[in-house]
């Protein structure tokens, strides 16, 4: 155990001093008692009779004392606490092709905005994470309850590049697994990613949003064998349409268009579902699926609180005792 405001605990000195008034102001009422006794006006054997009783009141102030000292220096303690959470991660394609605006006003508008509006949906427990992903990807957030700080790392998301759909699920997981997963990329070529062990996180999530078009040579199925066999499920998003539209990228016009077979083969092998962007009753299904389970966490927590309930107890217990033996509180 730790303290927050340790300074407090030099109160303990005052603690001799309480003790030695108490044991004088006893003495001299046992003196007072024992010249009444004398003179007849009180029975000589009262305070033999009452015994132990007449210490108990003040030993209970004494210890309430000494709680209400510990909980003003703050103590911290590590407590374990049960909670229901779950990791989702959106994985956002950030590359040129989103800049297309067959979807309203663009395939990147658009996969932001329903991005965001997932995350207002989900309840306080989701930890949430999101990552961006072109030719490469990179965690922009890591999994986190601070909801608000998800919506500012979406909204400061900016395009540029190709599209890897591979690296993509690869660096969710990634964000999943709290550390850099060691995956061979030429044994998952070899269509034996069921043989690449990564671990398990089974109840996480990955809700991508893309056009489907990928211009890498990590195929995004096999990546999302891979988060299926983690226990990962995969979720796609599609942004744009099937018919396309065309996009100047570095003045050159090139032809881009949706690509809803290899997301929906995606979501299927990793036990997900694929929704449109602009279907709202899609993007709420998608959010009944996320799997909250119970996980206990390990909390460093200030537990004040504790000491000064228990002072209050041993004091009321104190005051209550005294009122009952003695008619008063001593």
């Amino acid at each position: 155990m730790t303290f927050g405001s340790a300074e407090w605990l030099f109160c303990f000195l005052i603690l001799p001093p309480v003790v030695a008034g108490y044991v004088r102001s006893r003495q001299r009422r046992k003196r007072r008692s024992a010249a009444l006794a004398a003179q007849g006006l009180v029975a000589s054997d009262l305070g033999r009779r009452r015994g132990w009783r007449v210490h108990f009141p003040f030993a209970l102030f004494l210890a309430a004392l000494a709680l209400l000292i510990v909980a003003f220096a703050r103590p911290m303690a590590t407590v374990r606490t049960p909670r229901r959470e779950a990791t989702v991660i959106l994985a956002i394609d950030v590359s040129n092709s989103m800049a297309a605006s067959d979807a309203h006003p663009s395939r990147f508008a658009a996969a932001k905005s329903g991005a965001s509006a997932f995350v207002r949906e989900q309840p306080s427990s989701v930890r949430i994470g999101v990552v961006a992903f072109g030719p490469r990807a990179v965690i922009v957030r890591p999994p986190t309850l601070s909801h608000p700080d998800v919506l500012e790392a979406i909204n400061h998301l900016s395009l540029g590049g190709g599209t890897s759909l591979g690296a993509g699920i690869l660096t969710s997981l990634d964000a999943i697994a709290g550390k850099t997963l060691n995956v061979n990329t030429t044994s998952l070529g070899q269509d034996n990613s069921g043989e690449v062990n990564i671990g398990y996180y089974g109840g996480a999530t990955i809700v991508l949003f893309s056009d489907g078009e990928d211009t890498s040579q990590i195929e995004p199925v096999t990546m999302a064998r891979l988060a299926s066999t983690a226990g990962v499920r995969i979720q796609t998003i599609g942004v744009g349409t099937a018919s396309g539209t065309t996009v100047k990228i570095d003045g050159f016009t090139v032809a881009t268009a949706l690509d809803p077979q290899t997301l929906q083969s995606v979501a299927r092998v990793a036990n997900g579902t694929y929704h449109q962007v602009n279907d709202r009753a899609g993007l709420a299904a998608v959010s009944k699926t996320i799997d909250l389970h119970f996980a206990v966490f390990t909390q460093y927590t200030e537990i004040s609180a504790v000491f000064a309930v228990a002072a209050v107890l041993l004091l009321l217990i104190g005051a209550l005792t005294s009122v009952l033996w003695f008619g008063r509180v001593v």
